[in-house]
């Protein structure tokens, strides 16, 4: 599974609070002191999806297996980490190998030293910013001049990568992210191979204290106004709940505990859906009497593309994908009735799978 989000923010704003719950482990370390995290810690989560329970029961799988989402809590950034500051430059090379961005920003007052003296997410979110706008303008202007340099004597290539780096540079230049950047889909290609921090897709996650999980505060209010600006998601949870709930073992005792609290399901859950639509990912199942799985593939994922997340030789040998709809599976009993009632459909090489697809591969090697 290559699909990961790394979690960011400045020190002691709860990154590692929030990323312990979120693996219910204590893989990274929490304390009240800068740089807690020193090499990214990986952790992979079940991603919650109802629907997945519901097949299960309808064909009767002795084993339900959810899909995951991979989370990497990341050293906190300090100012200047462009110019490798702090822990800078490893900060902004394991960020680099993320898929997406979740931003955490503290929106609670506390004992916790802050690393800027005072509480306010909106400053916290242009800190982080800028010094990743700043590391990829340093990276992007680089290669802009060997890109001139190259394009003047000839050579083709080069030429490319100046239609890609020329609206970038212009871009970051204006304090703008390289992901605001329209790209015609020809250049994609090297618009990703230049792997820029700010072309990420970002997630905040307004991190609150425990009286405001429910309805938020002053702080994540501005948090939401800047993620509505930014066209980006934002989610308000308290890392401390979250801790707490992780600890409790049974399903009803969470259950409760989030009632009293106002709460209608963990925070967590929501972080791992959004992350989930952040990478712009499908969900597709497979279901027998063993067991009922949830697979992830990217939107736009073609039938023997899915079939490969399976095995290779899926793919290798694909023949077509016996495919029911998951409203069509639900309303007619499962596969038998689809059957019956002509919903199960044979799809071939072309077929785009689409979320909620359950199939059945037919494949020789």
């Amino acid at each position: 599974m290559g699909f990961n989000c790394g979690i960011v923010g400045l020190p002691n704003v709860g990154k590692s609070t929030l990323f312990n719950a979120l693996t219910e482990t204590a893989a990274a370390e929490s304390a009240n002191y800068p740089f807690t995290t020193i090499e990214p810690n990986i952790g992979r989560v079940p991603v919650p999806d109802a629907r997945l329970e519901t097949i299960a029961r309808i064909g009767k799988s002795a084993k339900i297996i959810p899909t995951v989402l991979e989370f990497v809590d990341i050293a906190g950034l300090v100012r200047g980490a462009s110019k490798g500051e702090g822990l800078g430059n490893k900060f902004l090379a394991n960020i680099r190998e993320v898929d997406a961005i979740v931003h955490v920003l503290r929106c609670f007052d506390g004992e916790a030293t802050h690393v800027e003296g005072s509480v306010d997410p909106v400053r916290d979110a242009e800190t982080v910013e800028t010094e990743l706008l700043l590391a990829d303008l340093d990276s992007v202007e680089r290669q802009l001049d060997a890109a001139l340099k190259r394009a003047r004597g000839g050579e083709k290539e080069a030429k490319a990568r100046l239609a890609v780096l020329e609206p970038v540079v212009e871009a970051l230049r204006e304090g703008l992210p390289a992901r605001s950047v329209e790209v015609s889909r020809d250049l994609t290609p090297l618009f990703r191979q230049l792997n820029l921090l700010t072309a990420k897709p970002v997630l905040y996650v307004a991190n609150v204290e425990e009286e405001s999980a429910a309805v938020g505060n002053a702080h994540s209010v501005r948090v939401t106004a800047l993620a509505e600006a930014k066209g980006a998601a934002c989610v308000i949870v308290s890392a401390a709940i979250e801790a707490e709930v992780a600890t409790l073992g049974n399903p009803e005792e969470r259950r409760d505990f989030l009632e009293t609290l106002g709460l209608e399901e963990a925070g967590l859950a929501r972080i791992i859906r959004a992350g989930y639509a952040l990478l712009d990912l499908v969900t597709f199942f497979t279901v027998g009497p063993k067991e009922a799985r949830a697979w992830t593939v990217e939107r736009g994922a073609s039938a023997p593309q899915a079939a490969g997340v399976i095995h290779s030789d899926f793919e290798r040998g694909f023949i077509r994908a016996e495919t029911i709809a998951y409203d069509d599976f639900v309303t007619c009993g499962g596969e038998q009735g689809a059957k019956e009632m002509g919903k199960m459909r044979a799809e071939g090489r072309d077929y785009i799978v689409k979320d909620g697809d359950i199939f059945h591969f037919r494949f020789n090697v």
